[in-house]
């Protein structure tokens, strides 16, 4: 039977020499970042295949927390570090902008919003949070009461150290939860465990108890670069290693200044052994004094030791490292060094672009994280206050907006034509404008209005400015051939 079927199907041409393996050999892709050898074993050692949240464990983020807090508590230039993301994303605190229909309410809830951050001191707090992600990798707030607050709302932001975030008991089977956190089945946080007391306060109790408080509560503010991470690490992890060798090094180069500046040396002889050569202790010091000469013993003689310290590789080298530094946080060295000698003006603002870009995802990051939340809870407080709000008053958060502090321009001629331009082309609008600046523009409108009204009704007229047009830039213009020729 088998042979009649055979005569009806095609013959099949086999080639013993060619399998399915070996075709799929010849496809297969080489990569050399891929291939271990004798020369790259030791580099990639550490390198892993753990989830983020086990990469993240609780005593990998403990050892990077207390070495970033250390680093941050003893190197000046990881402390401007922080201290400068802190304030250029924070600055004074965000303001609020309301965009519903009636300007009243509008003005009614930013003034009372206002007066209630000033109240809980809401833009300290966002930037002891900031800082807290840059040198810890997270911060917790929790929204609660505070009887204590001159304000008719009772909501506080209070601030919670990522230590005090921890399960004690955590199991190793426990599903949906992990070091601090517990879940839900589509990973939404469902309440946070905080400890009663720090784990490094003398006075913490034993056993360590903890709260469970429920995740509509807690704020928890951190930046996840895995898919699934649920907890941070500090942003200046990759550059803990860069801190110490530039810590290192800056002290051999003053100890190889100090002992070039110091008078110091070695006696030696040039007497064979057992010479005639008068005996000194071996290993034995000499006081010197400064300015004064002193008599060797016999057949001996005294050679200063010579110090060699790079003092003109050491500036380069420090620059080199801090320009790596700042990388991993999207901060120029001209901000992390505050020095800005070596750059022209243009380079300076290029160089600008990018961590001005960086500030600005941050804010909203604040925004959709901490903000938001946080104008919810205190919503939720104002509408049970009597005669606080209207009652019809819902506002979605598409009817409203934040306002952050604006940068100021090197130039504000430059800017101010550039500005002028952009209104008379309808290319801007002045609440874009205004907001720049981090201006309320209808705020601004209407303080204008006043003082227009305010200097009529005196008899002063405000005179009109005009602005010249700007010559350009000596060093922009075109050089002509001569010129070029003398150059």
């Amino acid at each position: 039977m088998l042979r009649w079927l055979r005569q009806f199907l095609p013959a099949r041409r086999t080639e013993p020499s060619q399998t399915v393996f070996q075709t799929l050999r010849l496809i297969k892709a080489k990569y050399d970042a891929a291939a271990t050898t004798d020369e790259n074993r030791r580099h990639w050692r550490n390198a892993d295949d753990l989830s983020a949240n086990a990469a993240n464990n609780a005593e990998v983020r403990r050892l990077l927390r207390i070495r970033s807090r250390y680093e941050v508590a003893n190197n000046s230039y990881a402390k401007g570090l922080v201290l400068t993301l802190a304030h250029d994303t924070v600055g004074t605190g965000p303001r609020l902008q309301m965009l519903t229909p009636d300007n009243n309410v509008n003005r009614r809830l930013e003034q009372e919003f206002s007066q209630w951050c000033r109240n809980v001191r809401l833009a300290e707090k966002l930037r002891t949070m900031r800082m807290a992600r840059a040198a810890d990798g997270e911060a917790f707030a929790l929204l609660t009461d505070n009887q204590a607050l001159p304000s008719a709302i009772k909501l506080d932001v209070q601030l919670i150290e990522c230590d005090q975030i921890t399960t004690p008991d955590l199991s190793l089977k426990a599903l949906r939860a992990i070091d601090g956190i517990r879940f839900d089945g589509d990973g939404n946080p469902v309440e946070f465990h905080i400890l009663r007391d720090h784990p490094g306060d003398p006075q913490a109790g034993i056993g360590f108890k903890y709260d469970r408080v429920p995740a509509r509560n807690v704020i928890h503010y951190y930046r996840a670069d895995r898919p699934g991470q649920a907890r941070g690490i500090p942003d200046i992890t990759p550059a803990l290693p860069l801190f110490a060798h530039l810590r290192r090094y800056t002290l051999a180069v003053i100890t190889a200044a100090e002992i070039a500046a110091l008078p110091g040396g070695v006696l030696y002889t040039d007497a064979p052994a057992n010479g005639e050569a008068e005996s000194v202790e071996p290993m034995d010091l000499i006081e010197l004094e400064r300015g004064m000469l002193m008599t060797m013993p016999g057949g001996w003689k005294v050679s200063q030791i010579q110090a060699q310290f790079p003092t003109t590789t050491y500036g380069e080298f420090k620059r080199e490292i801090l320009g790596e530094i700042g990388r991993c946080l999207l901060v120029p060295v001209n901000v992390l060094t505050g020095d800005s000698s070596r750059h022209n003006y243009a380079s300076g603002r290029l160089d600008h672009q990018t961590y001005f870009k960086s500030i600005r995802v941050e804010q909203s990051h604040l925004e959709a994280i901490v903000m938001d939340r946080v104008l919810e809870a205190w919503l939720a407080e104002a509408a049970m206050v009597p005669g606080l709000l209207p009652k019809s008053v819902r506002p979605s958060r598409t009817q409203r907006t934040w306002m952050w502090d604006g940068t100021s321009h090197v130039d504000p001629l430059k800017e101010a034509n550039a500005q002028a331009v952009r209104l008379a082309s309808f290319t801007t609008t002045l609440a874009d404008e205004y907001a720049r600046m981090g201006l309320d523009w209808e705020t601004q409108i209407r303080q204008r209005a006043k003082e227009l009204a305010l200097l009529n009704e005196l008899g002063l007229t405000p005179e009109s400015t005009v602005i010249d047009e700007e010559e350009p830039d000596a060093e922009n213009q075109p050089q002509n051939r001569d010129t070029v020729a003398a150059t």
